[in-house]
């Protein structure tokens, strides 16, 4: 066989079952303690988000008025949380903190000026300011 005969054979047997986007974030794995919520995996879901677990800590600290402390690889949250409460509140961050405006690509980086903080995108060079926490 060819080449053109081996790469039309290749295309035959290849399958593709479901679009699948590039960028997804994790969802949370957590239990109570307690009056206390632990979040098991959340140094994973901000690496995923490519933030630093300090900063989405004080996204989800505010936005879900509860006490938070990271420690090790767990988030501690001081109130009974459901999984879902969490993760629409991360979904929320990576719309405001992650995904660029403009191309809506993850390529993104926060850049602290001061007293200001942009989101920064790597992909189209968009740059736009958020909400500092």
């Amino acid at each position: 066989m060819n080449y053109e005969e081996l790469l039309d054979s290749a295309y035959e047997n290849v399958e593709v079952t479901e679009e699948s986007e590039r960028f997804e974030i994790l969802k949370v794995k957590g239990h109570h303690e307690g009056i206390r919520t632990i979040v098991s995996n959340f140094t994973q879901v901000a690496a995923c988000a490519r933030r630093t677990p300090v900063h989405l800590m004080k996204y989800l600290s505010k936005e879900l008025a509860s006490q938070c402390e990271i420690n090790r690889d767990r988030l501690i949250l001081s109130r009974k949380l459901s999984s879902q409460v969490i993760n629409d509140k991360i979904e929320k961050y990576v719309q405001r903190y992650v995904i660029c405006t403009k191309c809506g690509k993850p390529d993104t980086e926060l850049d602290d000026e001061g007293q200001r903080l942009f989101v920064r995108c790597l992909a189209c060079g968009e740059k736009h300011e958020v909400h500092k926490i």
